[in-house]
């Protein structure tokens, strides 16, 4: 795997994509694989603005959240992949497909992010994302996205 990490913490996740409280969804990325794959991890807690109003009796994560957590594991990915740790470069969501939500995400579960790239490219590339929590499927989708370089971030 050359000089790719192998794992990113919430400090190199924050050196590759600009996301923020309260919308980085990702606590952690294991077993990177250059180009390849990757597996992010959310720990889901009560604390997390969406559950306020998603839903205030019964809090469940929306699945939009999921989606968005899967290709921020991607983008951790690709600028990993790719070198571009300290840049201004930006992965850009392009089209999500396929999409299917399988079982609640809630507060207290730990959500593993699998993502696999279907079609590699120098800007535009195809991952396919499947959640799990506890080994079961919880929601699964085909997503684009498009890494663009000459970003500069605010």
């Amino acid at each position: 795997m050359n000089d790719v990490a192998q794992t990113a913490d919430i400090h190199l996740i924050q050196r590759c994509i600009p996301h923020r409280y309260p919308f980085l969804l990702i606590d952690k990325v294991r077993d990177i694989v250059a180009n390849t794959s990757a597996v992010g991890i959310k720990n889901v807690t009560f604390n997390e603005p969406h559950f306020q109003g998603h839903f205030p009796a019964t809090p469940i994560m929306p699945g939009v959240t999921i989606i968005e957590a899967m290709a921020q594991t991607s983008a951790v990915m690709v600028m990993l992949s790719q070198g571009l740790v300290d840049s201004n470069a930006l992965v850009y969501f392009m089209g999500i497909d396929k999409a299917k939500f399988r079982r609640k995400v809630v507060p207290g579960d730990v959500l593993e992010l699998h993502i696999t790239t279907l079609r590699g490219g120098a800007r535009v590339q195809k991952f396919e994302g499947r959640a799990l929590v506890d080994g079961e499927l919880a929601a699964q989708a085909e997503f684009t996205a498009m890494l663009d370089k000459s970003s500069g971030q605010g």
